[in-house]
């Protein structure tokens, strides 16, 4: 499906500036179809020849649609669009016509021309059509609310046929807005309630004021419910700069452990102010989960850091003990130890730091790869890489697989590149004598890589050290950190783990992990692998 701009600009001559207020348009019309219990078509002339596109539609929740079928993409002309070419032309709202049936619906048809203020502030040239179709199957007698609803359409109608409607966003504004059956305001030029429907009457009884709305000074009233009762407060302010389209239209109101949402918007057809539209929502138990789930957040996180110092606690123990025993055998068990233990806090650190039960794995990996290097009993300088990008993870998967990574780099540094050859003391392939740019090209190095395809993370520790010993058994063979290694992926990580001769030589460790569905991608920002 096409999106707006795209159909625009495929079909007609319109500015980029034009383009962009019907997306505004677009983006805030589900009050206007609401409050008209219509379905809204904006349509563009196509290269003046009469012809008009629709390049967007949005249907009532209020009213049963006019359209089953979807028309964003249609063109038409002759005298389907008769009324369109009118408002266009003449740039008023067409109101006149006998009903018209689609199929079994008869229908009513409006016409509001679209105008881009200019950047003086006047009216500018009619840019598109808004048809504002009603659905008369369900026709009957209007109550007071949908009397108001019409009469504040109307006034909206006009302000989009002045191009006031909808106004400009404020800096920082949010786009999330209480909808016309949440509750409903409307104000006078004087700022007093003429009209409050009763879910705003329920939504402001929450917050303490059990009497009618209508006739009460709003800004007034909010001063009082928010404990502000002189004049000039930030409460009363607040609302007055809103009603007057000076501050950003959104705000929370809470009193008596209730908070509502409101939206003012002004209301100034044809220029002329004649007061203002107020939408309202209750939204206390959304706040209330929201302050739960603080909560409950800020209780994770502090936990993570816990057992993060619980662990560099069991570290430094360990270390202690490590330098108090004789048997080397023990001292190599017990650093390695540490550095396990060391991994498996940087994760609870990370996690001690962030929102959710996700980590930003690629900042971990190159801490490891560091601390791998500084650590290893080793001589040899060996340079650690990393291509590609691990994106998010959750901590069930990057708690195992920062110890598989430490162990693997650890491997790679201490057994890939050996001060000197084992048997006889002679200095090993890394450290021979060579040529400067055969030196240069063979420089000791581990690298490891990453990336996801089809639900899976894929790692690879490539070194090019010596490569794997002959008759190296990959399933039985290695230390005890190889044996973590396979417990852990085949285990935990229900993955799969290759150990093999690298084609250039050295040493490759392949690993792939399957991913959880609700897995984020830090580059896409998508659910999911890419």
């Amino acid at each position: 499906m096409s999106t707006l701009r795209d159909l625009a600009e495929e079909h007609t001559a319109l500015r980029p500036a034009d383009i962009d207020h019907l997306h505004r348009i677009a983006g805030d019309w589900q009050l206007l179809s609401d409050l008209s219990f219509a379905d809204l078509l904006l349509w563009v002339p196509v290269d003046g020849d009469g012809t008009f596109l629709c390049v967007a539609q949005v249907r009532p929740t209020t009213a049963p649609t006019a359209y089953l079928d979807d028309q964003v993409g249609r063109i038409v002309g002759g005298a389907e669009v008769a009324h369109l070419e009118v408002a266009h032309r003449q740039g008023r709202i067409w109101r006149e016509g006998d009903p018209v049936w689609y199929g079994d619906v008869p229908a009513r048809h409006e016409a509001i021309p679209v105008r881009l203020r200019t950047g003086d502030g006047e009216a500018g040239e009619v840019i598109a059509v808004v048809g504002r179709d009603t659905n008369l199957s369900t026709a009957r007698t209007p109550s007071q609310l949908e009397l108001n609803y019409l009469t504040t359409a109307d006034d909206l109608a006009q302000m989009i046929a002045d191009g006031t409607f909808p106004p400009p966003r404020h800096p920082g504004e949010t786009t999330s807005a209480p909808r016309v059956g949440d509750g409903l305001v409307r104000l006078d030029a004087n700022g007093k309630v003429t009209y409050a429907s009763p879910n705003a009457q329920s939504a402001y009884r929450r917050l303490g004021y059990a009497s009618h709305l209508v006739g009460e000074d709003l800004a007034k009233l909010h001063r009082r419910l928010a404990g502000d009762p002189l004049e000039g407060t930030d409460a009363g302010n607040a609302v007055l700069a809103a009603l007057r389209g000076e501050a950003p239209p959104r705000r929370e109101i809470d009193a008596r452990g209730a908070t509502m949402l409101t939206r003012a918007l002004p209301l100034m057809p044809a220029g002329v102010p004649i007061g203002a539209l107020v939408l309202v929502r209750d939204i206390t138990e959304v706040r209330r989960r929201d302050r739960a789930l603080i909560t409950k957040d800020a209780t994770i996180r502090e936990i993570h850091h816990r057992v993060k110092n619980n662990l560099q606690t069991v570290a430094a123990l360990l270390r202690l003990q490590a330098r108090r025993v004789a048997m080397p055998e023990a001292r190599v068990a017990l650093e390695e130890s540490v550095r396990r233990v060391a991994s498996i806090a940087l994760v609870h650190e990370t996690l001690s730091l962030s929102s959710d039960e996700a980590v930003e794995f690629d900042g971990i990996v190159d801490r490891v790869a560091s601390a791998a290097t500084e650590v290893a009993a080793t001589e040899v300088s060996v340079g650690m890489r990393r291509r590609g990008t691990f994106g998010i993870l959750p901590a069930e998967i990057a708690t195992s697989l920062v110890m598989v990574l430490n162990e693997l780099l650890l491997n790679a540094v201490e057994h890939g590149f050996p001060p000197a050859d084992e048997e006889n003391g002679a200095l090993s392939p890394a450290d021979a004598p060579r040529p400067e740019a055969e030196v240069t090209a063979t420089r000791p190095e581990v690298v490891v890589t990453a990336h996801r395809a089809r639900k899976q993370l894929h790692v690879t520790v490539t070194d090019n050290g010596r490569g794997l010993p002959e008759q190296f058994d990959a399933e039985r063979g290695g230390n005890l950190g190889l044996q973590i290694v396979r417990a852990l992926v085949t285990g935990e990580l229900r993955g799969t783990i290759e150990l093999r001769n690298g084609a250039d030589g050295g040493t490759e460790a392949a690993i792939v992990v399957p991913l959880a569905r609700g897995t984020t991608d830090r580059l896409t920002g998508r659910a999911g692998p890419p």
